[in-house]
């Protein structure tokens, strides 16, 4: 139901290997890291090759390294740890959006799973011990991303102004698509997984993307229906509704009113 590595306790650690489905949660932290793998490593970064992440089931892991590695890793029974996970984003995060630490936050998570580690070596270990040095560290990932991203901070304005830029033109003249734009739209746009650009958008801005994309939809909507000659199932349409019901139900929600009666008021 878990199982803790120390690698330095294995020399003989294999350095390549193809991607796996794993069906565990991998915590995992790794010191003096050489890789031919992207981490998502910057200029804004620390300087050291020491980083963690959090991989969850039915995700592909796999490595190619040039020599092992320093750290440690935790294994954990899906149905021990779903309860705790759920509460973090960045279970969901892309292998190329690690978060790498810096000398202090190095320090204090190797400490945490070197007792954890310690734990798991006795006859007798505790599960509800690694359970909660698990969480804990999982809680100061959660710190630690926060931070990241403000190191990351130019980077991120970036990100930040091109969302706004595709969500202006993502209904120009020139898009027939008639569907609704979505998170993962915007998030392939710019080469990061829903959760850690919903996480990005939201550090930066106070509010999740979808709530960005709604408001929009809500802003032209009301600009097609300031146009008397309009047909409301037709805006509906455009704006990516399947059915004028449904565009009808989320305009209501988001204003209070339905769309003839914003017309009309």
């Amino acid at each position: 139901m878990i199982h803790i590595s120390k690698y330095d306790a294995h020399p003989d650690l294999r350095l390549y290997s193809e991607p796996v489905l794993i069906d565990f949660y991998f915590l995992a932290l790794k010191m003096d890291f050489e890789t031919e793998e992207n981490f998502g490593k910057t200029e804004y970064d620390d300087g050291r090759n020491s980083f963690a992440y959090f991989d969850k089931p039915k995700t592909l892991t796999g490595w190619n390294v040039k020599r092992p590695w320093k750290g440690f890793h935790i294994l954990i029974h899906k149905s021990l740890f779903k309860d705790y996970a759920k509460n973090y984003n960045f279970s969901g995060y892309d292998r190329h959006e690690a978060l790498f630490l810096n000398q202090e936050e190095e320090t204090l998570l190797a400490d945490i799973f070197n007792k954890a580690y310690a734990e798991y070596l006795k006859p007798n270990f505790s599960e509800d011990i690694l359970l909660s040095y698990s969480n804990l560290i999982l809680s100061y990932i959660h710190s630690f991303y926060k931070r990241q991203f403000d190191t990351r901070q130019k980077i991120y304005n970036q990100i930040v102004s091109d969302f706004n830029s595709y969500l202006d033109q993502y209904f120009d003249e020139k898009n027939e698509s008639y569907q609704l734009p979505t998170v993962t739209f915007f998030a392939d746009k710019a080469n990061l997984s829903s959760n850690y650009f919903g996480d990005v958008i939201k550090h930066f801005t106070g509010r999740p993307p979808v709530e960005h994309i709604h408001d929009h939809i809500i802003r032209l909507a009301k600009i097609k229906l300031s146009e008397p000659n309009a047909n409301i199932s037709q805006i509906g349409y455009s704006l990516g509704f399947e059915y004028p019901s449904y565009f009808t139900h989320f305009f209501k929600k988001k204003t209070g009113f339905t769309p003839s009666k914003f017309r009309n008021k």
